[in-house]
């Protein structure tokens, strides 16, 4: 098992800024490719935004690219999702999620890959 504890998620107008973290505790992320997942009310769960373990690549969803930027510290078992220009739509819970046996870009982000994931945190863009 691999806990993962989202924060940063909240209310924010839209055109504005939010940070999500993902951080670990009790193993090490370095091993493990980490995803960024959303679901929205009624909708079917999407990822947005994945990174390979080592940070050598990263994947985003057409519909977020050039707005949001996926990170990770692996000294600090720690993965970020700065989300900048939101917008009502981007309105969901985000999941962030772990595997270390994701090791191709072609299955960084393929949602059922995944094996450990957070609670996740809601994201509301309203004004």
């Amino acid at each position: 098992q691999v806990p993962l504890v989202e924060s940063g998620g909240g209310l924010v107008q839209p055109g504005g800024s939010l940070r999500l973290s993902c951080a670990a505790s009790g193993d090490h992320l370095e091993h493990y490719a980490i995803g960024w997942f959303r679901q929205a009310p009624g909708k079917e769960r999407e990822a947005v935004s994945c990174i390979s373990s080592s940070a050598d690549f990263t994947n985003y969803a057409d519909s977020v690219e050039g707005r949001f930027t996926i990170s990770r510290d692996n000294a600090k078992n720690t993965a970020w999702l700065q989300m900048n220009n939101l917008q009502p739509e981007d309105t969901a819970v985000y999941y962030c999620a772990a595997d270390w046996s994701i090791t191709t870009v072609e299955a960084l982000c393929v949602m059922g890959g995944y094996d450990y994931w957070g609670q996740g945190i809601q994201v509301t863009v309203s004004s």
